[in-house]
């Protein structure tokens, strides 16, 4: 098979931009709102918000690759970097590699692409894996870079990149191309074809995958001039056939318009998903500011408990027996204070008898 970059015209990949203009329209508008509404919360929140879609971004990007992190020690470490106070316990590994690797590049969204990034990048997320041969670098190994595929006894090659001959040379010219002015006509467009370049040269041993992913962040900052807070593996991790499918459509083409729809669509979905969140961290302190002083202690542990589980809270509601073992207290005493909650706003209630159950009353949406 001949592959994408063997083609006479590689590396120019093409799409049709006017599918998307609604799409890049709808990016716009969402990255004008969370801006907004990122003005109406305190340093404290907006650094909590941060904290979640990084570690939303670091947990689904690690687990697209089968790999599987604590989300909690993640979380702990980004605050660390943010510094907020933590009581978890650091894992170290793989969690703080990640939790660094995201950190930094939110710190240098507007900074420009560069080799010696690259692979600052790719020594964080392998600091100490003694497996890896070219940690820190490009590959180099003169073996073919092939994505294979073994099943029932037999092997399948979905793709191979260029030989690490080429990679140097592959990677100036990427950056060169990632650096300029968008001249694709869609900011979505521009982030797709980021991502599908940057994985048909895969320049690394591993990794690839997850430094594509965090290039789409970087390249829409750069778009917007602003750090674009959205968790776009979470939605690809959902999507993850699809993702691949697409992305495997690309091998031996250039004409990538499919793809291009597919990820931009995604993208988009990320944003109204960190939208959500971003809504929901603003109603929940709004509200809890509002109860300040009204709370005993059973009652905002409860509601604490039901903020840290976002913004679809607890799995079927909470119901008074969940609310007992949450708090160790007595039947009665639940039912007394989850009437008061109600009573107070915090809480909606549904359901009767057996099945009554309460709800974080605050809306998520703008």
């Amino acid at each position: 098979m001949i592959w994408n970059w063997e083609l006479p015209n590689w590396p120019k990949l093409t799409f049709d931009p006017y599918p998307l203009a609604l799409l890049d329209k709808k990016f716009l508008l969402g990255v004008g709102s969370a801006s907004a509404h990122l003005k109406m919360i305190d340093e404290q929140e907006y650094r909590r918000f941060i904290v979640e879609i990084l570690s939303l971004e670091g947990v689904e990007s690690a687990r697209i690759e089968g790999e599987i992190l604590d989300r909690e020690s993640l979380q702990s470490s980004i605050k660390k970097h943010f510094g907020f106070a933590t009581t978890v316990q650091l894992k170290g590994g793989r969690e703080s590699r990640m939790a660094e690797l995201l950190c930094d590049v939110y710190a240098t969204f507007n900074e420009p692409l560069t080799h010696e990034m690259l692979w600052r990048w790719h020594a964080i997320l392998f600091k100490g894996v003694a497996t890896l041969e070219d940690c820190g670098k490009y590959r180099s190994h003169p073996e073919p870079m092939q994505i294979v595929s073994n099943r029932y006894g037999s092997s399948h090659v979905f793709f191979e990149a260029p030989p690490s001959s080429r990679v140097i040379e592959e990677m100036t010219q990427f950056i060169s191309w990632f650096n300029q002015p968008n001249k694709s006509g869609s900011i979505l467009g521009q982030a797709a074809l980021a991502h599908v370049y940057f994985e048909s040269i895969h320049p690394f041993e591993d990794g690839n995958g997850r430094i594509g992913r965090v290039l789409v962040e970087k390249i829409l900052a750069q778009s917007v001039g602003r750090s674009i807070l959205i968790a776009v593996s979470h939605v690809l991790e959902k999507q993850k056939k699809e993702y691949y499918f697409e992305l495997g459509k690309c091998n031996g083409t250039l004409d990538v318009q499919d793809w291009v729809e597919f990820f931009a669509k995604a993208v988009v979905q990320a944003q109204e998903e960190s939208l959500n969140l971003l809504y929901f961290l603003i109603a929940k302190s709004k509200l809890l500011n509002a109860l300040a002083g009204q709370l005993n202690a059973r009652q905002e542990k409860v509601l604490l408990r039901m903020f840290a589980e976002g913004p679809n809270g607890f799995t079927g509601g909470l119901s008074a027996e969940k609310y007992v073992t949450i708090t160790k207290t007595s039947r009665a005493t639940a039912t007394r204070d989850l009437t008061d909650l109600v009573e107070k706003g915090a809480l909606r209630k549904t359901g009767e008898l057996r099945h009554t159950r309460y709800w974080l009353n605050i809306l998520t949406a703008s």
